[in-house]
């Protein structure tokens, strides 16, 4: 499945900037804003993903496998200035790979023999390289990764200080790093997956404050599927199980260089979405479609019995589920992102394909609509998780000198754009207004905006309506392509 592809005009137009590594780190930067910020907006944005992809005179393999960094934009009613800081996670890989120049066992670098990969996986020793996301869990900001190892950090400083622990038996062998916080019932939703005979797919709650995962439930897998995110709505927990599969065993055997190496893409099998009960774990619905894979899920509702679907039609007596998601006709996306042809990838432009499935929960009949095509990265207002919602934000396709933020009406199809010459724009995170309701689009869409015509990345503060340039804060360097962020008002 591997490709080999020349970075092309990506190259020539500075894009290769975004897989380059970051050594500088700066704390507490005042950095000046070009516009006006809103006076309402408190808090912080952290964001996470790779900043070094060589360690001793070799370069990793894949855009996943990059050191983790944390880069914090802390904002206080202030319109003329954002505080910035930027930090490694002082993690063990990192100690490792700094110290004795060794990366191995992440998601698709590293050899080591088949020895090595059984014991990291199968007994407590994965990669602690927590480069994926954040999550606020009790009093701790807590950076996370694909396998179940976690890092508390200084929300102020970004220090890592330490491994963080819950306070409970929960265990898996792979972590979905998507967890959904719920703010209409105040817990997050989790998941873990877990090799054996049979596998299966774990789903767990935490209240909020708390420190202890509850299981809610579990479905068996004869294949376990690579789920990188699932949905949620008031009732339910939704998992999309595509056909990007691995036989848990072949991590025994010799060959491959990484964990993705060990999937495979078996289309054959389809997809099949699981609709399991929040509360009690029950499984209420099984229904299969044809073949896609998924990185992200948008949002997810649910419709009664009674209530208008989206084609008109009244909703059947056992009512439905509404799962937005960006898909992909197979899982080549996983190849396109090996450094080695990462940027010609995005130069060409993300396929991803924003999609709504409807599951009807007495006959698990799957219907779809097209929503929006080229994107990646989706987002929505925190408020509007688990709801019926209008506005979505996304990454959008990159085109010959740039890409795009997109925002979508999931309602009536309108869509805006924002887009500059030479700038690509990396996961949008709207911050509605505090005064507006469900489902204004009033307030901000944050995000950073890898700048190749200045070799720096700015953070740009766009209208939550137009897209409409309200802010702009140059950084003092370029920042690499990374994954993840929050916006957390308390910090």
């Amino acid at each position: 499945m591997r490709r080999n592809l020349t970075c092309g005009m990506a190259t020539e137009a500075g894009f290769d900037l975004g897989f380059r590594t970051l050594d500088s780190e700066v704390r507490d930067r005042q950095v000046p804003v070009e516009g006006d910020l809103p006076s309402w907006l408190t808090g912080s944005l952290v964001r996470n993903g790779p900043a070094k992809f060589e360690v001793d005179g070799e370069r990793v393999g894949h855009w996943f496998d990059g050191l983790a960094m944390l880069h914090r934009f802390a904002f206080d009613g202030d319109d003329e200035e954002i505080r910035y800081t930027n930090r490694f996670l002082r993690s063990s890989t990192y100690r490792r790979a700094i110290e004795e120049g060794v990366l191995d066992g992440q998601f698709a670098t590293g050899d080591g023999g088949y020895l090595q990969r059984v014991r990291q996986l199968l007994f407590g020793e994965p990669t602690d390289n927590c480069n994926v996301h954040v999550v606020r869990v009790a009093d701790d900001l807590v950076a996370i990764t694909e396998v179940p190892r976690y890092l508390s950090v200084d929300p102020q400083t970004l220090d890592t200080c330490g491994e963080f622990d819950f306070a409970d038996e929960l265990g898996g062998h792979i972590n979905c790093a998507h967890v959904l916080p719920d703010p209409h019932r105040e817990e997050t939703v989790g998941l873990l997956t877990t090799f054996g005979r049979p596998s299966e797919y774990t789903l767990y709650r935490l209240p909020d404050g708390s420190r202890t995962r509850e299981r809610i439930g579990s479905v068996e897998a004869d294949a376990p599927a690579y789920l990188h995110s699932f949905a949620l709505t008031e009732r339910y927990v939704v998992l999309a199980e595509h056909p990007f599969v691995t036989t848990p065993a072949s991590f025994l055997l010799p060959g491959g260089e990484g964990f993705v190496d060990h999937y495979d893409w078996e289309p054959e099998r389809g997809t099949t979405f699981h609709v399991l009960d929040r509360e009690t774990g029950e499984r209420l619905a099984t229904a299969e479609t044809d073949a896609f894979f998924v990185f992200h899920q948008v949002n997810a509702f649910e419709r009664s019995a009674g209530e208008t679907s989206d084609a008109g039609e009244p909703v059947g007596d056992a009512g439905e589920v509404v799962v937005d998601l960006v898909t992909y006709p197979d899982a080549d996306v996983v190849d396109g992102l090996y450094l080695a042809d990462a940027a010609d990838w995005f130069e060409s432009g993300a396929d991803g394909h924003l999609q709504r499935f409807t599951v009807g929960l007495a006959d698990g009949a799957v219907t779809s609509e097209s929503l929006y095509r080229g994107c990646e990265l989706p987002r929505v207002a925190r408020e509007d998780r688990t709801q019926e919602y209008r506005y979505a934000y996304a990454q959008g396709a990159a085109e010959r000198d740039g890409n795009h933020v997109a925002k979508v009406d999931v309602e009536t199809g309108e869509t805006w754009r924002w887009a500059e010459s030479g700038c690509f724009a990396e996961e949008p995170v709207f911050v509605r207004a505090p005064h507006a309701e469900r489902p204004s689009d009033e307030g901000v869409v944050l995000v950073t905006v890898l700048n190749t015509n200045e070799k720096r990345t700015d953070l740009l503060v766009l209208d939550g309506e137009t897209l409409d340039e309200r802010a702009r804060a140059p950084l003092p360097h370029a920042v690499p392509f990374g994954f993840h962020g929050r916006y957390f008002p308390e910090w």
